[in-house]
């Protein structure tokens, strides 16, 4: 995963709804950024594969930013 798509990947999850990102489980939520990202992005399915990898050790870090932004 180069360095545009990494900060592309973390614009999208700082900018999504914390309420949507919090009512969804780990797999929709992974897909739903991914599926925004691939919409700014072309993406191979290698890089799918890696970047879901990389969002289901992030997952946790997701959630606290998206309840973060709920409360604040």
């Amino acid at each position: 995963m180069n360095t545009t798509i990494m900060r592309q990947l973390w614009s999208i999850i700082a900018e999504s709804s914390g309420k949507t990102l919090t009512g969804l489980n780990d797999s929709d939520l992974i897909n739903q950024i991914l599926s925004k990202l691939s919409n700014q992005q072309n993406l191979s399915s290698e890089d799918c594969g890696v970047i879901n990898a990389y969002l289901r050790s992030k997952i946790l870090l997701v959630r606290e930013m998206a309840e973060y932004s709920i409360s604040h």
